[in-house]
């Protein structure tokens, strides 16, 4: 039997971590690092990616930015490419990029509907698309998506996001089904309230109160308390594990009034 400490080691695995650039996935990608992966960090942002980056060495990890447009099929063929030409092998893919809007539901564009659910829904779709039949091929690697906690309830205000994160929640459970005797895991991770970029715009004094009032511990989250749920999700402590929405939002979606 495995130790705690080699159930949870990512030595030798590489991850793809797209989104890896901002906060949330960042730190996820920086935890991935520190337990032995190499990291694929994925993003447009190079100058965000060298913070992340030289972070990450700091921490004794190691990682290299991949520059995509995720929302191309195309491009994330040609990163499936790079990453195997560069790093040798794929093991992990964390879905991680996201983009938010309050905007009041008769006032909603096509044009804004269009960007939201391209690179909440159909980015995720494309990238397990080419990334999961590199590993269904190998028979072996863990996908974890992010999810929300509006894909488990819908939340006022973010009628398109929480539609998207729902979709993520229903296609990573078909997927798991359909990849398990392959031996590739698939699972939402699903945080709560984390001030992250995308959110800040939503976050109101009243939206703050509102949210504060149907959280348990009466906080918001920090990024690195996402790390432990990727560890788990990604290492082989978690191998009987797919198709779960592994929730980290302070007892959020446990409380009502």
């Amino acid at each position: 039997m495995k130790t705690p400490a080699e159930l949870f080691s990512l030595k030798g695995k590489v991850a793809v971590v797209i989104g890896g650039t901002g906060v949330l996935c960042g730190e996820m990608a920086e935890g991935i690092a520190i337990a032995g992966a190499t990291v694929a960090l994925v993003g447009r942002d190079a100058a965000k990616a060298k913070a992340r980056l030289d972070s990450i060495a700091k921490g004794g990890g190691k990682a290299e930015f991949f520059p995509c447009d995720t929302t191309s099929k195309a491009g994330l063929q040609q990163l499936l490419a790079d990453v195997l030409k560069k790093l040798g092998r794929v093991d992990i893919l964390v879905n991680g990029a996201g983009i938010n809007s309050p905007t009041p539901f008769f006032d909603i564009t096509e044009d804004e509907f269009d960007r939201i659910l391209t690179v909440n829904l159909k980015g995720v779709v494309l990238a397990c698309q080419v990334f999961g039949k590199h590993l269904v091929e190998q028979k072996s690697g863990s996908i974890i998506n992010l999810g929300s906690a509006s894909g488990l309830t819908p939340l006022s205000r973010v009628f398109t996001y929480s539609a998207s994160k729902a979709a993520v929640h229903n296609l990573s459970k078909n997927l798991a089904r359909e990849w398990a005797a392959s031996g590739v895991r698939v699972n939402i991770l699903v945080p709560g309230f984390f001030p992250a970029e995308q959110n800040r715009k939503v976050l109101n004094p009243e939206r703050v109160a509102q949210i504060m009032g149907k959280t348990p511990m009466k906080r918001f989250g920090e990024a690195h308390e996402l790390v432990g749920a990727t560890l788990l999700l990604a290492s082989d402590a978690g191998s009987f594990i797919t198709g779960a929405e592994i929730v980290v939002d302070g007892g959020f979606d446990a409380m009502s009034i």
